[in-house]
């Protein structure tokens, strides 16, 4: 569950007989941080119906199981609480709180899964694009509107617009590959690749795939050999998601298609010294990576796209 808008605390010292909902609040956080979690649900429980941020970090820790048995029922109802929390104390929290709410809609996790409430929970978060929102569901607006059971292109292309403008590396990247096929908005090769440059300078592994694509079809072989043989070397996909808070998905998807095509620049000799033996294990890796993507991309060469 995500923990979008808490702040974490190195370490608090608490003086005297201090017993306000803040010193509280934070002597939990510091016991949170420290992985002390059975200490920071004690302390979460003193403030609970004052401070919404402790009903939050106990959401998150009956959703996750920290330092009390998993209860995905009280976890929803909890997080549901400080997403309706009705005082200006609330603050930024009750973005997150509503962007959990619909992802758990969207996974069915503690709640029956739902398009419908996953997308209304996803609307009231990005609260019109407003940047103090939660930025996350702006993005994930963009992702649900792409999906083949909920597709609205248009409204991925206006949601990715708005997540990107407020620092989205995520829809930074989808933009630059709407851009490149025209979905959404007409194809426009500049704008795809300006987007996909800077995107893929941020870390996002989605367009660097892509990049390496552009370069090949731009016949700039060496670039796509030099990029699609860097990315195929990316290993742990679990720490790259949390360092670019980007979804594993789409990290994969992007090492399939840079391993493609680094193994077509083999195969053929573009870019680099040909190695057809070479190219086979990429081409093979690629298609366990992400077997749709190179059945795709297959295709393309079956009918002399690549």
């Amino acid at each position: 569950m995500s923990d979008e808008n808490i702040e974490s605390v190195e370490e608090i010292k608490v003086e005297g007989d201090a017993e306000d909902s803040e010193t509280v609040f934070l002597m939990g956080q510091s016991h949170y941080d420290k992985g002390h979690f059975t200490e920071a649900k004690l302390v979460f429980d003193r403030i609970k119906d004052e401070d919404p941020r402790a009903l939050y970090q106990l959401a998150v820790m009956y959703y996750d199981g920290l330092g009390t048995e998993e209860d995905l029922d009280l976890a929803i109802e909890f997080m549901r609480k400080v997403a309706f929390w009705d005082s200006p104390k609330v603050g930024s929290i009750k973005y997150a709180a509503l962007y959990n709410l619909a992802q758990a809609y969207l996974e069915g996790f503690g709640v029956q899964a739902s398009n419908g409430e996953a997308e209304r929970f996803l609307l009231l978060a990005a609260d019109d694009g407003n940047p103090g929102a939660s930025v996350k569901a702006q993005s994930a607006l963009g992702m649900f509107y792409s999906r083949p059971e909920t597709l609205d292109i248009n409204k991925a292309f206006l949601w990715h617009s708005e997540a990107c403008g407020n620092g989205s590396l995520e829809s930074q990247g989808a933009l630059g590959v709407m851009y490149r096929f025209g979905h959404g908005v007409p194809q426009d090769s500049d704008s795809a690749l300006f987007c996909l440059k800077e995107a893929a300078e941020r870390g996002n592994v989605y367009a660097q795939g892509h990049l390496t694509a552009c370069y090949y079809h731009r016949k700039l072989y060496s670039r796509a050999a030099a990029l699609g043989e860097r990315v195929s070397g990316y290993k742990d996909i679990s720490a790259i998601a949390r360092e670019t808070d980007c979804l594993e998905e789409y990290i994969r998807k992007g090492i399939a298609i840079a391993m493609f095509y680094f193994a077509r620049c083999l195969f053929l000799g573009r870019g680099a010294l040909q190695n057809r033996e070479q190219a086979k294990i990429y081409f093979t890796q690629a298609a366990r990576m992400d077997p749709d993507i190179c059945k795709q991309l297959q295709t393309d060469i079956t009918h002399g796209r690549m």
